[in-house]
């Protein structure tokens, strides 16, 4: 398991002093002062923003600090800065104190020490890949088009009655063709899905392709007004369902989506070359593991997660029993 802790929150009186001013990953750890001996001193940055019996703690250190705290919302004052050289000060006479016992030189702190440095690095190679391989605006529109294609011309409004049996789809069906304004009346009697019952079955605007195959198909062949005369099976039981409206998908315009976009490229583009670099190298796990979890060959970072939007209006999220598309 890679360290949750960072360097700078390695001392535990450190963590107690200032515990909001705690860096959170380990992968973007920042090294703190190692040595407390002249050399050490004399080696630090020009920019000197405190010393610790003479351990030097450098405004480099500082500002790299602040610069990971600003990108985290917070606002750079003199107040945060304060914050961060107490916290520094404090951690750097504690790590001397481990130092002075030669705890430094311990096998758990050096395998710690291992693992945080090559965290670093591949973090590093990442966004030097990333810099390297740009998203193009070319790529963001041929993305965004494909989007747009996928998404299909129609999205419907209808509304469900989903029950167990064949049989009772089929007597609802029957009431329906003596009274189809019966239908939310119905639903809310004799509906399973707790999500759309309370609403008369009412499923509100959907694309098609976002449902079971089996309802998006029942859908798309509804006339406006109409419902299935004969019950519609799926994974989750029998449907009756009534097509209230439908109207073409209007997709967002592109500028609106097109950082969404271009971040989800960047992670497949990514994981296409963290994917290619694990096919290529040769692997060797030495050691036995339960069958049940997943072996990771390595701890490669991905590109940071990104929350998309679809390049269409999204259906309204339905409940566990909903036509959902299947995963």
């Amino acid at each position: 398991m890679l360290i949750k802790s960072r360097v700078l929150l390695i001392g535990a009186a450190s963590a107690l002093a200032l515990a909001a001013c705690g860096p959170k990953d380990a992968s973007k750890a920042a090294p703190a002062p190692a040595a407390n001996t002249p050399a050490a001193s004399a080696a630090a940055p020009a920019g000197v923003a405190a010393t610790v019996n003479g351990t030097v703690i450098s405004t480099a250190t500082v500002d790299m600090m602040v610069k990971e705290r600003t990108a985290q919302g917070q606002p750079d004052t003199p107040e945060l800065r304060k914050a961060i050289i107490d916290n520094l000060t404090m951690q750097t006479l504690v790590a001397n104190e481990g130092i002075k016992k030669g705890l430094d030189k311990s096998e758990d702190v050096t395998r710690q020490l291992e693992l945080i440095k090559q965290s670093m690095t591949a973090n590093a190679f990442i966004q030097d890949w990333m810099k390297a391989n740009p998203v193009t605006d070319a790529m963001v529109k041929a993305e965004y088009d494909k989007m747009v294609t996928s998404a299909g011309g129609t999205e419907y409004k209808a509304r469900h009655i989903l029950v167990k049996e064949e049989a009772d789809a089929k007597s609802i069906i029957a009431k329906l063709k003596k009274d189809a304004k019966a239908f939310a009346g119905l639903a809310k009697d004799k509906s399973m899905d707790p999500g759309s019952k309370v609403n008369g079955g009412d499923l509100g605007w959907f694309n098609p392709a976002s449902m079971v195959p089996e309802f998006g198909a029942a859908v798309a062949k509804l006339e406006k007004g109409k419902f299935t005369e004969e019950p519609v099976k799926s994974q989750f039981g029998y449907h009756v369902i009534m097509l209230e409206d439908s109207r073409p998908i209007a997709p967002p315009p592109l500028e609106q989506v097109k950082e969404q976009i271009k971040q989800q490229q960047q992670r497949t583009n990514m994981k296409t070359y963290l994917d290619k670099l694990k096919a290529d190298a040769k692997i060797d796990i030495k050691i036995k593991t339960d069958s049940s979890t997943p072996v990771m060959s390595g701890n490669a970072p991905a590109a940071p997660p990104v929350e998309t939007a679809p390049a269409t209006p999204a259906a309204a999220e339905p409940a566990a029993a909903t036509p959902a598309a299947s995963k």
